[in-house]
């Protein structure tokens, strides 16, 4: 369950990453909302799974998941540009968060 929690918690980072950015300085309401509900909820998510998986597996893992999550929509919706570099990248970091759930002891 640990690690269901922070996988979800690693998309909700995704989610308060791409907010913060639409709040424009936390001018924006709305935006504003969904960022800080999102990062509450990632953070405490991020916490609840470091209960049993170790600080730096959970961290890297939550991490890779909301930066290429953050990167793929920043491309999908056109705020960045898509290259095929750009996508090998993010396969690969996802391939290392893949790789450190093979490799994890908990």
């Amino acid at each position: 369950m640990s690690w269901v929690i922070l996988v979800l918690s690693g998309i909700l980072e995704a989610v308060w990453a791409t907010a913060l950015g639409k709040s424009e300085g936390f001018t924006r309401l709305w935006p504003s909302v969904v960022f800080g509900v999102s990062l509450i909820a990632s953070m405490g998510g991020l916490a609840w799974a470091m209960r049993d998986i170790s600080t730096g597996t959970a961290y890297a893992v939550w991490v890779g998941i909301g930066a290429s999550l953050t990167v793929a929509y920043a491309m999908i919706t056109g705020a960045e540009p898509f290259s095929i570099v750009r996508m090998l990248l993010i396969l690969g970091l996802v391939g290392c968060v893949i790789g450190l759930k093979l490799v994890a002891h908990e």
